[in-house]
């Protein structure tokens, strides 16, 4: 796993992944790169993590490796604390 700092724009996509894993109670390991809609993830941000081996892009999507997820974690783990 990256042990450099991520940005706010990496940060800000596993934070809605964070997000969702609250509202849902269930484990996030896919998010929604673009929606379609109007939500588009960060392209910097997407790349950063893409570069960190955090997550995979597969078009509209992309999948968090087994490390962006134990990123993921850490996010949720300092969420929880700092509440």
């Amino acid at each position: 796993m990256s042990q450099t700092k991520l940005s706010d724009h990496a940060l800000s996509i596993l934070t809605f992944a964070a997000y969702h894993s609250l509202v849902s109670g269930e484990v996030v390991t896919r998010v929604v790169l673009d929606d379609g809609k109007g939500h588009k993830a960060d392209s910097a941000g997407v790349e950063e993590l893409e570069q960190a081996g955090l997550l995979e892009a597969e078009g509209d999507r992309g999948t968090l490796t087994e490390a962006g997820s134990q990123h993921l974690g850490k996010v949720l783990d300092a969420i929880r604390q700092g509440a």
